[in-house]
């Protein structure tokens, strides 16, 4: 039987061979954590400490300032040092708080609740929003918006993405092997809060492993389901596991809803479960650090900003000269400039490539109109013709071509054999217009 799949898309090798055996384990405590209040899409959390404040681990330090947003807590317990403008690994500065760690790991006042599962929908809620959590595939979408559809869009089914498809990356794999039993209690607690008797998990058939792991969790839980994709990218982007796990089509400049459809993450069906039944909230999480220019690959637990630069000290340093460091996977995350980045509730993975490994900018050519990535951009685009567009400077026309349905998976530049860096001109063009 054919494996749940979409129209186009790409195979490049996934490298998960150097992280996939390393079983989670935490990271070493940081001196100090640079945490920003915007780890989220939407707006920045408004600052609640102030410096020389001490402060306890899971305490709020930025309160949210509007629906879309999510609160932010300390990692770790200590005294605030300083509070100012530092770099996202997307590049951008915001108001971070420095946080001295005294390493006596100290809790605020956390709320267990044994009987989570007797909680009303509305109170779950509550309790994803408090925690603070977000879409921790990368996106970073406030969990509790995806949980409040309005009511002209009833869902149906929950859909989990344990696809991660994106090169490299193994932590949500290593989360299904080492916590399956976490990962299905979550995905019941959102099935309750939105109200559905219907749970997809959905796994590339490349982890079999997992797949069986977690078919043997849901064995007795007779609405949910594990789904094998086929091992294609971007399978994980949540239009490409829509269209593969349950036959639905989002319409163009759609969402999820739009076909009653709700989709997390794996990491974020834990944090759930973390939150409904102890009350923590998300100031941990697991990232893969790896690539060949890395020398010792983990899957760490990692507290929320921690810099880049302690988890590669932790991981024994670079092999070589490290030409480029990326935050994320090599199709859709960031490089980033400085090691002195911190890691965000986004932050799925620390990509370490050596020189060998990575194409400079200035080596690409001119489109030579071959097509190739027309015929794999999952969204049926013309990549061409939005980097042409974009590369002279005509953005206005780039949104006759549904610039904004494109949602930077990185397909086109890597199949382009002009080496034409389509995704970041894409990325300017947007960044050019209004949608």
């Amino acid at each position: 039987m054919s494996l749940a799949t979409f129209r186009g898309g790409i195979h490049p090798p996934d490298k998960k061979e150097l992280s996939k055996d390393k079983v989670i384990t935490p990271a070493r405590q940081p001196k100090k954590v640079v945490i920003p209040l915007s780890q989220h899409i939407g707006a920045p959390c408004k600052l609640a400490v102030s410096i020389g404040q001490e402060v306890k681990k899971g305490q709020v330090i930025g309160s949210p300032e509007g629906f879309v947003s999510a609160p932010v807590h300390a990692s770790v317990s200590g005294k605030v040092l300083a509070i100012g403008e530092f770099p996202l690994p997307a590049g951008k500065m915001t108001t971070c708080v420095v946080i001295e760690n005294d390493g006596k790991e100290e809790w605020a006042t956390l709320k267990d609740n044994p009987d989570y599962a007797k909680l009303s929908p509305e109170d779950l809620k509550t309790k994803v929003k408090d925690a603070g959590i977000v879409g921790m595939g990368g996106a970073a979408f406030p969990a509790h918006v995806k949980l409040s559809p309005p009511k002209e869009k009833p869902i149906d089914v929950v859909i989990l993405n344990g696809a991660e498809c994106e090169p490299y990356l193994t932590a949500d794999y290593r989360l299904m092997l080492e916590r399956p039993g976490d990962i299905v209690e979550g995905l019941k607690v959102l099935m309750k809060i939105v109200n559905v008797a219907k749970g997809v998990i959905g796994i590339e058939n490349n982890k079999p492993d997992a797949i069986k792991i977690m078919e043997q969790a849901v064995s007795g839980e007779p609405n949910i389901s594990v789904c094998p994709l086929e091992v294609k990218y971007p399978q994980g982007a949540e239009k490409m596991l829509i269209k593969a796990a349950v036959g639905r089509e989002v319409p163009a400049r759609g969402l999820p809803m739009d076909v009653g459809v709700v989709v997390q993450n794996i990491g974020t069906a834990v944090a759930v479960y973390e939150a409904a039944r102890y009350g923590k909230p998300l100031i941990e999480r697991v990232v893969t650090v790896t690539g060949e220019g890395i020398m010792q690959p983990a899957n760490l637990i990692v507290k929320m900003g921690t810099l880049v630069k302690d988890l590669i000290d932790e991981c024994g340093g670079f092999k070589s000269e490290a030409a480029k460091i990326i935050s994320g996977g090599p199709m859709m995350g960031f490089s980033i400039y400085s090691l002195d980045v911190p890691v965000t509730k986004g932050t799925s993975g620390i990509l370490v490539l050596p020189e060998e490994g990575v194409l400079h900018a200035e080596d690409f050519g001119p489109c030579i109109r071959c097509g190739r990535c027309i015929e794999i951009c999952p969204m049926g685009l013309m990549p061409s013709m939005l980097s042409v567009l974009s590369e002279k400077g005509f953005y206005e026309e780039a949104k006759e071509y549904d610039l904004f349905d494109c949602f930077e998976c990185g397909s086109c530049t890597y199949v382009c054999p002009s080496k034409r860096p389509i995704v970041q001109l894409v990325r300017l063009a947007k960044s050019q217009v209004k949608p």
